[in-house]
């Protein structure tokens, strides 16, 4: 890669960057039009919430099992191919999904969908792969607000698609408008992104691609602590979204529409956190900082959520889980990705990624059976419980960062 420094490369990097941004938000848009349908589908065909969630949760397993293995293929035959495959897998469960009568289908469609999601450790390989390890931060806060552009404008959209009255709701017309902007974003890769790991680049090193995911762990402390610390994290996370369409249904009556806009609205705080505050605290205070004190505040918004019942401040923790996310999410990427060597960055961002895709199965598995014996509270408290000791953990890595400068002194 060459210096940012030269404006050419500059010039390059911002170019790149501005198009994987682009096809990360069509791609994410996409996938977050379902995400407030999916617990009201389940509920329509019956199923209790001890279920749905864990149907939730079957993507991020099946995503567990598949993203070391799309981390390695794509250091072993570039980002691009990766993205397309990925893209290509998302269209037909969204098909599926559409056209579902039944818990099952239902089922096999989020399977297939984790299964492929190979999409978002490519884009945070790629953006590691384009940019210096001073502006990393910034890089993958960019693609993080990417993401959360798609999070919060799909929601919104799948909610109107679909209607508010569960009895009445379409959700083929939004599984339709995804699998376009699956096609879409497709296109996009295949026309206008170029390869950002390229065949000599790989030829060089032809042996990074084996690395695997346990003995990456073995050997890289920082990246054992900081896996950890976005398991818990993510885990949280996780229960707070899988649960919360049943717990707004329950609570106050919410459709997937007025839903789909409440998720606008929390997801907004998490873009401008990633897109604008991450980009100018990341270099003063340093990551491990930053992501101590996003995971303290989504800890803090978790609180509010389980033991208020006034619909404003149950905004504001929402809000705040929002903003907290939105500071560790970036800055825990950046701290795993500067555990990785040029040549195996892809392994180190998919072995990153499994972690989060573990969480996710975690939270899903976990969230419905707890409401369902402990009450509407419960899984917000057991969220910001687990929080906690990621704070210790990322603050661990400071401590080894230092001794490893001291040595080296």
């Amino acid at each position: 890669m060459q210096s940012e420094e030269d404006p050419r490369a500059r010039s390059a990097v911002r170019k790149q960057l501005g198009s994987l941004f682009i096809v990360t938000v069509v791609d994410i848009l996409g996938f977050g039009i379902l995400i407030p349908l999916i617990p009201y589908m389940g509920m329509k065909f019956n199923t209790p919430p001890e279920w749905i969630t864990p149907v939730m949760g079957s993507y991020s397993l099946c995503q567990l099992i598949a993203a070391p293995l799309w981390g390695r293929l794509s250091d072993r035959y570039g980002r691009r191919p990766i993205l397309m495959s990925s893209l290509a897998g998302a269209c037909l469960s969204y098909l599926l999904l559409g056209f579902a009568t039944n818990i099952w289908w239902l089922l096999l469609s989020r399977a297939i969908n984790g299964f492929m999601a190979g999409n978002i450790s490519a884009a945070f390989a790629y953006a590691s792969d384009v940019s210096e390890p001073r502006r990393r931060a910034g890089a993958l806060g960019l693609i993080g607000a990417a993401i959360g552009i798609g999070f919060t404008l799909g929601p919104a959209i799948g909610g109107i698609l679909a209607g508010d009255d569960l009895r009445t709701a379409s959700f083929l017309r939004p599984a339709i408008v995804s699998a376009c902007l699956s096609s879409c974003a497709l296109l996009l890769v295949a026309c206008v992104l170029p390869e950002s790991h390229t065949e000599r680049h790989r030829a060089e090193h032809p042996l990074g691609a084996r690395i695997g995911p346990i003995r990456l762990l073995l050997q890289r402390p920082v990246l054992r602590l900081v896996a950890a610390a976005a398991l818990l994290v993510t885990s949280a996370q996780s229960i707070l979204d899988s649960i919360l369409g049943i717990w707004a249904l329950n609570r106050y009556g919410y459709g997937p529409r007025t839903f789909g806009v409440l998720m606008f609205g929390i997801a907004f705080f998490a873009i401008l956190t990633q897109g604008v505050l991450v980009r100018y605290l990341a270099p003063r205070l340093g990551e491990s900082k930053l992501a101590t004190l996003g995971a303290l505040t989504f800890a803090a918004g978790l609180l509010i959520v389980a033991l208020t019942s006034v619909p404003e401040m149950t905004v504001v923790g929402l809000a705040l889980c929002g903003i907290g996310v939105g500071a560790f999410s970036p800055s825990a990427s950046a701290l795993a990705s500067r555990q990785a060597a040029s040549h195996d960055r892809g392994a180190v961002m998919g072995t990153y990624q499994s972690a989060s895709s573990l969480a996710r199965v975690i939270g899903p598995f976990t969230s419905g059976p707890v409401y369902a014996a402990w009450g509407t509270s419960a899984p917000f408290l057991a969220g910001a419980c687990a929080v906690i000791p990621a704070v210790l953990l990322i603050w661990r890595t400071r401590r080894i960062d230092a001794q490893r400068t001291a040595a080296t002194r």
